[in-house]
């Protein structure tokens, strides 16, 4: 059933949009994101965007979900729990998540993670974990175990 005001379909989020000092968007602050973002999540720098100093924006897999980072002399600042989410298909790619941000965490002590958990609501299960790194915000990442 689609929805009145989207016949053609649900609404999507397309992007998630921070603040960070310029500082953090210099060459070498840019280069220590994309490899987290990279190696943890599969996400690329969409390099024509780039700007230094200025803004760096993430795809997240395809090209109309983003990260959108841009420098502000007066950055973010949240709540070690404010969070934006991501939702997987499989158990699988939500415990891979959680292994390549181990991983990444053995050399960086940046990284936090919070281990994967479970939200048994009885008809769905929400697995899920949240990862930060260097950003604002953390990133928690859900997938829903739908009861048979």
């Amino acid at each position: 059933m689609t929805h009145p005001y989207y016949p053609s379909g649900n609404p999507r989020f397309n992007h998630v949009a921070m603040s960070l000092p310029p500082d953090l968007l210099d060459e070498a602050n840019r280069a220590v994101i994309c490899r987290f973002w990279h190696e943890v999540f599969g996400f690329d720098e969409i390099e024509v965007m780039t700007e230094d100093r200025h803004r760096l924006i993430l795809s997240c897999v395809h090209w109309d979900q983003f990260l959108f980072l841009i420098a502000d002399d007066d950055p973010m600042r949240c709540p070690r729990m404010d969070h934006f989410g991501f939702s997987v298909g499989s158990l699988e790619e939500l415990e891979g998540v959680q292994a390549r941000a181990a991983a990444f965490r053995d050399h960086d002590a940046r990284v936090d993670l919070i281990d994967l958990h479970v939200d048994d609501q009885k008809v769905v299960k929400i697995h899920s974990l949240y990862v930060k790194y260097v950003l604002p915000m953390m990133c928690e990442v859900q997938w829903w175990e739908f009861a048979a």
